[in-house]
């Protein structure tokens, strides 16, 4: 196998890091193409380069020799199918299902957090933080619902260990983007979710993107609404 996986800015690209950081923690060897976020408009390098690639002209992007793959979950669900002994999802049936579920929220909603809390790997925003909580309740609210949703799972006896479902999954590498806003951001979580969020930061293949996004030392105005410059 001699996968390709188009990836934007570290600092940045959440979509991108769910497929990247699973194929690291799970071993799947690939070639990376960083392609740098620019003003998205389509005459753009960015979106010139993408198109060449996709219709879709996004990323992240899996090429699996003449196949053409768009979209982090499919990209997963495409890896867990020619992967099957590592894995990549829950084995439990029922514990699959759940892990499924929890990805589909995690990829339409949570859509004020995103909104307002964009990630933002190298930057600490704790007054910016504080300041999105009191102004939007709905971001509140979803925080309040996020920790409870996988504090539940992480107490429960679906979680033996320090992730969503005993070992690490797809869930957790979808997870991970949202972990490192509200670490960033100083959000205020339970101390059991905090303690995930903890876990998430070390993990293989997290930790070397959290590394790598370090050491872009980029500036890309579109996705900093809280700085002028770095």
């Amino acid at each position: 196998m001699n996968y390709t996986l188009y990836i934007g800015n570290k600092n940045y690209s959440t979509w991108s890091m769910r497929p990247w950081v699973v194929m690291r923690y799970f071993d799947i060897p690939f070639n990376e193409k960083l392609v740098k976020f620019d003003s998205f408009n389509d005459d753009s390098l960015f979106k010139k380069t993408m198109f060449s690639v996709s219709k879709y002209g996004t990323v992240p992007i899996l090429i699996d020799e003449d196949l053409v793959i768009s979209d982090s979950l499919a990209i997963c669900e495409y890896l867990a199918e020619k992967h099957c002994d590592l894995a990549l999802w829950p084995s439990d049936p029922q514990e699959r299902a759940i892990a499924r579920s929890l990805v589909a929220k995690m990829h339409s909603g949570f859509q004020a957090i995103r909104t307002y809390l964009p990630m933002n790997i190298e930057a600490e925003f704790p007054q910016i933080g504080q300041i999105i909580l009191r102004d939007h309740l709905e971001v509140k609210k979803e925080i309040i619902f996020l920790d409870d949703l996988l504090s539940s799972l992480l107490t429960s006896k679906q979680s033996n260990c320090d992730y969503l479902f005993g070992d690490f999954s797809i869930a957790d590498g979808f997870y991970a983007p949202l972990c490192l806003r509200l670490k960033n951001y100083h959000i205020a979580t339970s101390p059991i979710l905090n303690n995930y969020i903890d876990t998430i930061c070390n993990t293989k293949g997290i930790k070397d993107w959290i590394n790598d996004a370090l050491q872009e030392k980029s500036f890309v105005a579109m996705d900093e609404p809280y700085r002028l410059h770095r």
